[in-house]
């Protein structure tokens, strides 16, 4: 991978900045069906709005805005617009036809933004993180509850799925593979369980990112571990990072934050929501607000990777990043 060795070297001297939410900075677009249909898809048999990874192709204008948005704003690192970019998830359009597309164009995009802002500022080199969500299915519960052993996936029909994903982001230009907001472990599992396999076949060494996600003030995941158990199923892999995002606010990640950088040999990420959603579903953290809870992460020595999720907007990523610019990263011993 050509740039792994300045990755590596950034995130030794600084605390790099991921970039917010592309799903709430597409809201302000207000795009209506057909402009997510587009002049290719206008004719399309079904629904269509809402899939915002078909945006990629329909309206990659914006998407680019988004994305230089994110990079003025200070953004080290930004993420291919793939978050539900798999077969499993893009069943629901019946567009499992075009996964492979989907997400080549979107890490070309994210490619040709990066490298605009890099050959502006050599110093300060930009990233393409490869977006690899968790589906819409889980591998280690039932979503029937009068049939508790039932799966409505298998973990190899999630290995496919994410590996032709992975391979895609990979042609298209992506630096990193996010392996993101994991809800069910064996799910992440099988992604990472692919990009090995991507490894081995290519002989190439892709970093991984892999952020978990907390879903309530119990410290667990949807599937049932705490941060300490998340991070030893995990661990067996040569991983850049593991981390939390979405979910919980700034504030209430900072204990499983400790857990993992008190625990672990990797970079730390975090990235959480503007807040907890607001009875109309907003985030109503201010960027100076989330900066001040984030001053926490970086007085303790906790992280190495900073950004956020929803609700998060170029705003808030402008005021993180001015944060964290006065802060040495978390120390970490590796081995490139």
């Amino acid at each position: 991978m050509k740039n792994s060795e300045q990755l590596y070297k950034a995130l030794s001297e600084r605390i790099l900045v991921l970039d917010g939410a592309m799903g709430t900075m597409l809201q302000r677009y207000k795009f209506e069906e057909e402009d997510y249909r587009g002049e290719r898809f206008k004719d399309y048999e079904h629904p269509v709005k809402g899939n915002n990874d078909l945006l990629s192709l329909t309206q990659s204008h914006a998407i680019e805005e988004v994305h230089k948005k994110y990079l003025e704003a200070g953004a080290d690192i930004i993420e291919t617009n793939t978050f539900s970019g798999t077969t499993i998830a893009m069943a629901d359009y019946h567009m499992e036809d075009l996964v492979y597309e989907l997400n080549y164009e979107s890490a070309k995009i994210a490619r040709k933004a990066c490298d605009e802002f890099t050959a502006q500022n050599p110093d300060k080199p930009r990233f393409v993180a490869g977006s690899i969500g968790p589906t819409n299915r889980t591998a280690s519960l039932s979503p029937d509850v009068n049939d508790p052993g039932y799966r409505a996936i298998t973990f190899d029909e999630l290995r496919i799925a994410y590996k032709q994903q992975s391979e895609a982001l990979l042609d298209g230009g992506s630096d990193i593979l996010l392996v993101e907001t994991i809800f069910d472990t064996l799910n992440a599992k099988a992604a990472l369980f692919a990009i090995d396999e991507i490894n081995e076949e290519r002989g190439i060494k892709i970093p991984i990112m892999v952020s978990g996600t907390i879903t309530d003030a119990s410290g667990r995941t949807l599937s049932g571990q705490t941060a300490e158990a998340f991070l030893i199923s995990v661990s067996h892999l040569n991983l850049l990072s593991v981390g939390f995002n979405c979910a919980l606010g700034a504030n209430q990640l900072t204990p499983y934050l400790e857990t993992l950088a008190h625990n672990s040999d990797f970079f730390v990420s975090a990235y959480p929501n503007a807040g907890l959603p607001n009875a109309f579903g907003k985030y109503d953290e201010t960027p100076e607000f989330m900066a001040e809870q984030i001053r926490e992460y970086v007085e303790k020595g906790l992280i190495n990777i900073i950004g956020g999720c929803c609700g998060t907007t170029p705003d808030h990523i402008k005021a993180i990043a001015d944060l964290v610019d006065k802060y040495e990263p978390r120390k970490v011993v590796f081995s490139f």
